[in-house]
C-alpha cells in the first residue's frame, strides 16, 4: 500500500516524520508531494496511491479519477469541503476528516480575535474588556466547546445554540442554551461561528440576524466564508456603524469591506486557525493512524461520505 501526503502548504517536518514513521511501521510505502504549484503534479503523484492525506488541498473529481488505486482520502482537519465527496462515493473511496485535532488552535484564535477587536486592533485609543460580556457560540462541537471553556477564564457569560446537541449537554458545561438564533444574536456582544459550509448554512448569516446584535457587537468567523451573506454583511455594517466583523477567511468582497469600514473589519492574510505546531502535528498523525486502522481493521469511524 502506498500512502501519499500531498500538501501545497506542507506539514511541519516533525509532523511529516511522524506520519512517515506510522506508515512505514505498518508496512506501507510513504510518499510526499510538497509545495506543488500545478494540479498536474498532484494528478501525476496520485496515480498509484492507495491512500491520500491532504490539508486544504482540493481533491476534485479530476484528482479522484486520476487516482486509479485510491481507497481512502483523509483531510487533516475538521472541515472537508475541499474534497468532492460525491466523486469519492461513486468510486467507492472512503473520505475522512480528523475532528478535534485542530480544535484548540481554532478556539484560541477565536478568543484572540475578540481581544484584538475589543482593543481597537491594538491601535491607540480606549478599548474594552471581555469580562462581563456575553459570548454567543453558534454550533457547540469540539471547537465551540473549547471556546466556551477558554472564554470562562476571561469572565465572559456564555450562551450557545446548536440544534444537534442536546440542551442538557450544553447546560452541563455551565452554558446557557439559546432557544433560537434570534435569541443568540440579540443577546450576544460577540458571536463566534463554528458551523460548517453546507447547503443549509451557506449564506445563512446575514442582515436579519446581525441587525439584532447589541450595540458594539462583533461577529467572529473562524468557520467558513461561505456561511456569510456578504452583500447583507455590507448592508448591516453600513446601517450599524457600531458593529464589527473579524474573520480568518477573507471574504470575496474583502477589499470592499476594508475600504468601506476600516478598522471595524479585519481578515487574516491567510487562514490561521490551524497554524500552530501542535495542531499541525496532531492532525497529520491522526490522519496517518486512521489510514492504518482502515487498512488493518476496516475502521471507518471518521468517514464523512456514505
Amino acid at each position: 500500500m502506498k500512502v501519499l501526503v500531498a500538501t501545497e502548504k506542507p506539514f511541519s517536518k516533525v509532523a511529516v516524520d511522524g506520519i512517515k514513521k506510522i506508515v512505514e511501521e505498518a508496512g506501507y510505502t510513504f510518499a510526499a508531494l510538497e509545495k506543488y504549484t500545478a494540479v498536474s503534479e498532484l494528478l501525476d503523484a496520485v496515480k498509484d496511491a492507495d491512500a491520500l492525506i491532504v490539508r486544504s488541498d482540493k481533491v476534485t473529481k479530476e484528482v479522484i479519477d486520476a487516482a486509479r488505486n485510491l481507497k481512502i482520502v483523509v483531510r487533516a482537519g475538521a472541515g472537508y469541503d475541499n474534497i468532492d465527496l460525491k466523486a469519492c462515493t461513486e468510486k467507492g473511496i472512503v473520505a475522512m476528516n480528523t475532528p478535534g485535532q485542530n480544535s484548540n488552535a481554532v478556539a484560541e484564535l477565536a478568543l484572540c480575535f475578540m481581544i484584538y477587536m475589543s482593543r481597537n486592533q491594538l491601535t491607540p485609543g480606549t478599548g474594552s474588556e471581555l469580562k462581563g460580556k456575553t459570548l454567543g457560540i453558534q454550533a457547540y462541537g469540539n471547537v465551540g466547546r473549547l471556546v466556551a471553556s477558554h472564554a470562562k477564564g476571561f469572565g465572559m457569560k456564555i450562551m450557545a445554540f446548536d440544534p444537534f446537541v442536546p440542551a442538557e449537554t450544553i447546560e452541563k458545561d455551565g452554558v446557557t442554551v439559546a432557544k433560537d438564533l434570534n435569541e443568540l444574536y440579540s443577546k450576544s456582544d460577540f458571536i463566534s461561528l463554528h458551523i460548517p459550509a453546507t447547503e443549509q448554512t451557506k449564506g445563512s448569516i446575514g442582515y436579519q440576524l446581525l441587525k439584532q446584535m447589541p450595540k458594539g457587537g462583533c461577529l467572529v468567523n473562524t468557520a467558513r466564508k461561505e456561511v456569510i451573506n456578504e452583500d447583507e454583511l455590507v448592508k448591516v455594517l453600513e446601517e450599524r456603524e457600531d458593529l464589527k466583523y473579524i474573520t480568518d477567511i477573507a471574504a470575496t468582497n474583502q477589499a470592499v469591506l476594508d475600504e468601506k469600514f476600516g478598522k471595524r473589519v479585519f481578515a487574516t492574510p491567510k487562514k490561521m486557525g490551524a497554524e500552530t505546531a501542535e495542531a499541525n502535528i496532531n492532525a497529520g498523525l491522526a490522519a496517518a493512524s486512521q489510514i492504518v486502522r482502515f487498512f488493518k481493521e476496516g475502521c471507518t469511524k471518521f468517514q464523512v461520505n456514505k
